[in-house]
């Protein structure tokens, strides 16, 4: 299976996110904005076809999930009704519900001394809480597969608790050496790189990108379109608006090129067994580098671009703008420094599996050459370099730590590095932590359960060919 959205070290690319907000469960990010690390979701069906498969093949007739916004409050079952289609095999319709039972036992707890005083019979009291519409969401769904080459995706989903209705239409197609998909949007929930949700009532998105390899050339283009004012998602604490949410049309295009390289890798015989998982079977330590450049032009009110905090901050490369109306156009260099390194093969009961990931990421060549300048001007005048400058330099650093804790299971923590330089320390932004099981018999296929602390969000999914 082939991703469908491919994500390049550096962020330079929007990836959708997998999150619970929504029973279709996933999330465009806002336009031009990278997106926290850890919940970028990788190859996987579509959120029907997962559950689909949990109860059919793990036993799983509820699927739980966890979320405090507004449309869920807590915690949460899902259930998927697969409706038969006798005349072919290439539709897949389903009906998806959730039912969320803490609201209702936080509503039963409530009630129960206005059902004590009124005389009320419990049977009646349950029976009158569990009509609450808030309790249930729904998504229909259904999946066509046109030709061996062509999906087409259709969605409708509501909540009990509002009358918003989320819409969505999804096409995909693989050419040869490249993916191709357009998806349309009504009601579509997007994220920024803050982790916040917002509503739009359109939008439109293009995306083709060369398959991803471990080496070599890779391009890749972006095509975005909104309509309407955004709206903050509900339940949610004031955050800044990102001007690239405002109406309009954007395009991004890209072109990097990847090299790995093998430091070492093991030569000590396997174990006749197959491993859990296939592509975690052979211990190693890599390297691996990326540098490219990005184009991106905006047309409309999502090209005003905020003020700047400073003169190193937020920097995006050059840029130009219209006056007679409001386009954009910017362009930039990024790159990428990766080292991977595991222990053990994934194929004994305990302790045969400890990786480690962690990657520098360039995300504005512009901005670290303005920074390196300001450092070597002070250096070479005898003065001490500002804090700003230095920090212009320092790149975004992400780890990821996986270890098996017993049989399939494994712990896996990934989360991102920031260091304030005037404030003399660090702290971890976005950690996402997550128990994987991985799927023996399918090769190299997994079930995860992760939890997101500053989203407080948790849900279980399924990922093929993820390492």
């Amino acid at each position: 299976m082939k991703k469908l959205r491919w994500a390049m070290d550096g962020g330079v690319w929007d990836l959708d996110i997998s999150t619970p907000t929504t029973l279709d469960g996933a999330a465009r990010p806002v336009p031009l904005e990278p997106l926290p690390l850890g919940i970028s979701r990788g190859v996987k069906l579509s959120r029907p076809k997962q559950m689909d498969f949990f109860q059919r093949f793990m036993s799983m007739p509820f699927v739980p999930s966890f979320s405090t916004n507004q449309t869920q409050k807590g915690f949460a079952i899902q259930r998927l009704v697969s409706l038969p289609m006798p005349f072919t095999d290439r539709l897949f319709v389903t009906a998806l519900g959730q039912f969320n039972v803490q609201q209702f036992v936080r509503s039963l707890r409530k009630n129960k001394s206005i059902q004590k005083s009124e005389g009320s019979s419990w049977f009646q009291n349950l029976k009158a809480h569990l009509a609450e519409k808030s309790l249930y969401a729904c998504n229909f769904c259904s999946e066509l597969l046109l030709t061996p080459d062509d999906t087409l995706l259709l969605s409708a989903e509501q909540h009990g608790c509002n009358n918003r209705l989320r819409k969505k239409a999804l096409l995909t197609h693989k050419f040869p050496n490249h993916d191709f998909t357009i998806e349309a949007a009504w009601e579509a929930l997007l994220t920024d790189e803050q982790g916040s949700y917002w509503d739009k009532p359109f939008t439109l998105a293009v995306d083709l990108a060369s398959v991803s390899s471990n080496s070599g050339l890779s391009y890749h283009f972006c095509l975005n379109h909104s309509e309407g004012l955004p709206k903050e998602f509900e339940g949610q604490s004031d955050s800044q608006m990102p001007i690239t949410l405002l109406p309009g049309v954007s395009a991004k295009s890209a072109v990097a090129y990847k090299k790995n390289v093998g430091l070492w890798r093991s030569d000590a015989p396997k174990l006749k067994m197959q491993p859990y998982d296939i592509f975690l079977s052979d211990p190693h330590i890599s390297a691996s580098g990326t540098i490219g450049a990005v184009v991106t032009a905006s047309v409309g009110e999502n090209s005003i671009r905020a003020q700047e905090k400073n003169e190193y901050q937020n920097w995006k490369g050059l840029h130009f703008r219209s006056q007679g109306v409001n386009s954009s156009l910017s362009t930039d260099l990024f790159a990428s420094v990766a080292l991977s390194a595991q222990q053990g093969n994934f194929q004994r009961p305990f302790m045969d599996l400890t990786r480690l990931y962690a990657r520098l990421d360039f995300p504005s060549g512009s901005k670290f050459l303005s920074g390196a300048t300001h450092v070597a001007y002070d250096l070479y005048n005898g003065l001490e370099p500002k804090a700003e400058a230095v920090q212009a330099i320092c790149p975004n650093a992400s780890l990821s730590l996986q270890q098996q804790i017993a049989g399939p299971f494994s712990f896996r923590v990934d989360s991102g590095l920031a260091i304030d330089l005037k404030k003399r320390n660090f702290s971890w932004q976005n950690p996402v932590f997550a128990i994987e099981y991985a799927l023996q018999v399918l090769g190299s296929a997994k079930a995860i359960a992760w939890y997101a602390p500053n989203q407080k969000e948790f849900m279980i999914e399924l990922r093929f060919f993820e390492t």
